[in-house]
Order: C-alpha cells, then sequence, then structure tokens
C-alpha cells in the first residue's frame, strides 16, 4: 500500500477543542476498577493522575464506527489507511491540580505526522498534543504518540522476552494484575472505548489474528501512576513519560514494579506481562 503523506500531513496544525466537568462518579468507577479503598469522592477533592482519560470523550454515532468499534478516520485524526491504531506511549506534565466539580476545557493540536518502517512493515506515527485548563489556568499538558500499522500480527514471530531494566530486577514496589474480561470491559467503558480487541474475544482472535483480548495502553499507564499513589502517597506527580514496548494480553496476571530514586523525587517503572516480557516503562517525577 502507498502512503500518500503529502495528504496526510495536510493534518499537521489542525486543532480541536473539547469542553467537560470533572464529576464524580467516573473518578468513583475508575477506583473500583483499580480496586481502591477510596472513599467516596466529593466536591473539591483532587482529580488523581490519569483521571484526565475518563473526560472529553467522543460521543461517536453508532452508524460512523468501523467495523473494529473505533471512530471512522479522516477528522480531527488523520485517514492513515491502516486498520491497527495503537498507543505508543506519551509524556504529561501536571502543572496545576484539577478537582471535582470544575469546568475544564481541552485544546488539541496534532504537531506531527511521520512515516517510519517497523520490523514487519510500515507505520505511521501521530504525535498529538493536549492542554487542559481548569479555574487555575494550565493543569495538564501531555503530548501522545499514536502509531498505526497494516501489518496482520498473525505473520509476527513473538518477540523474545526482554529482561526488566537493571532498576526492576530487585524492585521495592511491585504489585500483580489480573486483567479479566470484566476489568478490561469496565475500563472499556469508563473511556467509552468500543474497540473490540478490548472486549470481544472471537473478533480479537479470529478476525485480528491475536492470542487474547488486548489490554488498554492508557489503562497499563494509570495502574503505573496508580502504583505511585499507593506507594508514595504524599508526594504530588508532576511528570509521567511512558513508552508502550509491547502488548499484554489476557493470558495471566501481569506485574507493574517501580523502584524511587535515592532522593525520592522521581522513580522508574515497568509493566510485564504473565511471561516476564516488558510491555511498558515509564519515568515518574514527584513535586
Amino acid at each position: 500500500m502507498t502512503l500518500d503523506m503529502d495528504h496526510l500531513r495536510q493534518w499537521i496544525g489542525r486543532t480541536e477543542d473539547a469542553r467537560d466537568v470533572v464529576t464524580a462518579s467516573p473518578v468513583a468507577c475508575l477506583a473500583a476498577t483499580l480496586d481502591r479503598d477510596d472513599p467516596a469522592p466529593q466536591t473539591g477533592d483532587p482529580l488523581p493522575p490519569g483521571g484526565h482519560w475518563l473526560y472529553f470523550l467522543a460521543a461517536t454515532r453508532q452508524s460512523e464506527l468501523d467495523q473494529n468499534g473505533h471512530a471512522k478516520k479522516g477528522n480531527f485524526l488523520p485517514p492513515v489507511p491502516f486498520e491497527r491504531r495503537m498507543w505508543a506511549g506519551g509524556r504529561i506534565r501536571f502543572v496545576t491540580p484539577l478537582h471535582i466539580g470544575d469546568e475544564i476545557t481541552r485544546q488539541s493540536e496534532i504537531l506531527d505526522v511521520a512515516p517510519k518502517e517497523g520490523k514487519n512493515g510500515p507505520l505511521v506515527f501521530v504525535l498529538v498534543r493536549h492542554r487542559i485548563t481548569g479555574p487555575g489556568g494550565l493543569a495538564i499538558e501531555e503530548e501522545h504518540d499514536i502509531v498505526y500499522r497494516g501489518d496482520s500480527p498473525a505473520s509476527q514471530a513473538p518477540p523474545p522476552p526482554e529482561k526488566p531494566a537493571a532498576a526492576q530486577a530487585n524492585p521495592l514496589w511491585q504489585r500483580e494484575i489480573n486483567p479479566d474480561i470484566a476489568m478490561l470491559f469496565r475500563y472499556s467503558a469508563l473511556i467509552f472505548n468500543a474497540h473490540r480487541i478490548h472486549y470481544d474475544r472471537d473478533y480479537t482472535t479470529l478476525e485480528e489474528g491475536y492470542p487474547g483480548l488486548i489490554v488498554h495502553g492508557p489503562l497499563i499507564a494509570t495502574l503505573l501512576m496508580d502504583l505511585c499513589r499507593r506507594e508514595n502517597p504524599k508526594a504530588n506527580l508532576t511528570r509521567f513519560d511512558y513508552r508502550a514496548r509491547g502488548p499484554i494480553f489476557d493470558a495471566g496476571p501481569f506485574t507493574i514494579a517501580g523502584t524511587p530514586a535515592d532522593n525520592a523525587r522521581a522513580a522508574s517503572l515497568e509493566a510485564r506481562d504473565h511471561e516476564g516480557r516488558v510491555a511498558m516503562t515509564a519515568e515518574a517525577e514527584f513535586g
């Protein structure tokens, strides 16, 4: 398939604005999905890290969904002619806190559309920047890396196990997560994500060629941020940079782990699948 990159690059600079209100119910439902024992959120309580992904949800009409459950392309995101779209990573800067009850706005802008040759075929990376503002001004600045690929996973050789980073050989923080279908379905509902690879096993294995349901990239990232909250509850997360290195399937429990820096103002984190493959790495900073 020939990519018309001149056409796709016309999306660079395109912006989209959205408004929302930080309501309590999604925060309570996320806490339940993460298996937290939090009190019911009240007006004025701070929004936890990763909670901003619960808002500004695209209310795509049913007739405007592709057969894979994704929204059809060509509006805000460029019409890349590849069917598989994934979270490749991102960089989040937490500037000022958001709270339950805040009215918030988000401006999104496409910063880049770039081709790359992967091990199993061509890729297209789309870089999107989000700026979220609340009553105190700029609250969150996020760069989100999206990757599109057209190759069939059935034709790929499984990746070799990647050893954990040296810092994670004996992590101080560690938690085991069971990504069962209920957890994946609940998170899909929370972010209004109809992508079938997260809850429809027949579609995922027979049509897409994957060995099982896929754990959402933002859910893995949220679990890593939540690990920081559990292990370092008095610190405020000011930066979170993460990179997806491979998928996690629902074949068994996976592990999230972290090691804080000596000064306790940063931590290195990673998620490993049930066979020990590193699926996501992250660096966190605390204020």
